[in-house]
């Protein structure tokens, strides 16, 4: 029989826990808490701030709280004498292949589980004959949904690079703003897929590359390996296991970053295939040419006929993929290609612009 585990700098057990640990207060503001008595400076960063310095008590828990901050979910990290560290007195990870971020809500807005009608979100484990491994893949379902309903159009979700399959769903928090725009009866009911956008083929491992070469080798393979993932593995499991409607009109693809990439390469590249397409501050061919894609894009006529919407959306500070949505921009603009252009003011390259894209993209698609 094992012992007792210790763990190393554990907090005064004559204290409650809640002393030691991040919170969220009534106001609307957090107080960052993190038991480190032998650490000599500590900080916090919150989304894209300037990093917080945190104040050591003489329990050894490092303080700091905020003003009142408007309902979301914020993204945090604790900076401690140099090492970049999750929270760890909360049980909210943000989804990453890497984890280095931890996630809190500040309630009111619509990413709160609310109580109206709940969808169910399985996480389905399939094997990808394209790819050859086994993959798996997050399937929202909406309130009232069984084997008998009415087919449904199903939407196909991307996320962003460095992250897992669990973004949408954790960060992104879609199964809670499909459950409450739906009761508010903005959208269309639908089922939602949430892919991995990361093939891990051998070829394209998103580790094996430097951060420099990824325009250049690993997003285009990558890209080509998923497309082929979506198309002949899980397009058709969706329609052998959900009811789902296979007109292109019923169907639709989005992404944010990386997984916008997806988006427009797979949208793009099989026009018979999707009816509407959606980039959130993603990756183009501006920067990660795409032969098939870049040829479409000479046939507006054709794009135009087949799209009943296609979406980009960008923060007007984003310095990651600025250059990506302006030059896509142009392109569309110049070859009068029908699409509805968004730019969030002040934000870069975060969640405060996907989110609202995607709610906003959701009130759209699937209409009649």
């Amino acid at each position: 029989m094992s012992g007792p585990v210790l763990a190393l700098d554990a907090p005064p057990a004559e204290k409650p826990l809640k002393n030691f640990v991040t919170s969220v207060e009534k106001d609307g503001s957090i107080t960052f808490r993190l038991y480190a008595p032998s650490a000599k400076a500590v900080s916090v960063g919150l989304g894209s701030r300037d990093p917080i310095a945190m104040q050591r008590g003489d329990d050894g828990t490092w303080n700091a709280k905020t003003e009142a901050l408007k309902p979301d979910l914020y993204e945090y990290y604790f900076n401690i004498d140099g090492f970049r560290s999750i929270d760890t007195g909360t049980n909210a990870p943000k989804p990453q292949r890497q984890v280095n971020t931890s996630l809190i809500l500040v309630p009111g807005s619509i990413l709160d589980i609310r109580n109206v009608p709940h969808g169910d979100l399985r996480l389905v484990t399939l094997h990808s004959n394209a790819l050859e491994s086994e993959r798996q893949m997050y399937v929202y379902t909406p309130p009232g949904y069984t084997d008998a309903s009415e087919p449904l159009p199903v939407l196909y979700l991307y996320h962003g690079f460095g992250d897992t399959v669990g973004s949408w769903v954790a960060q992104g928090r879609a199964p809670q703003m499909l459950d409450n725009l739906l009761a508010e009866k903005k959208i269309e009911p639908m089922i939602v897929v949430i892919p991995d956008t990361e093939t891990d083929v051998p070829i394209a491992i998103a580790e094996n590359f430097p951060a420099a070469d990824r325009r250049a080798n690993f997003y285009p393979a990558n890209a080509e390996a998923a497309d082929r993932e979506l198309i002949d593995d899980l397009i058709p499991y969706m329609k052998t296991h959900y009811r789902v409607r296979n007109e292109a009109d019923s169907r639709a693809v989005a992404g944010l970053s990386q997984g916008g990439y997806q988006a427009l390469v797979s949208g793009l590249t099989h026009l018979d295939t999707f009816g509407w397409v959606a980039t959130f501050s993603g990756v183009s061919t501006t920067t990660v040419p795409n032969k098939t894609v870049d040829a479409v894009l000479n046939e507006p006529e054709k794009i135009n006929k087949a799209l009943r919407n296609f979406t980009v959306t960008v923060g007007s500070k984003d310095q990651v993929v600025g250059k990506d949505v302006a030059g896509l921009k142009a392109a569309l603009d110049e070859k009068k290609i029908n699409h509805e252009y968004h730019e969030y003011p002040d934000l870069q390259h975060e969640m405060d612009v996907w989110r609202p894209s995607l709610a906003a993209f959701l009130e759209k698609v699937f209409r009649k």
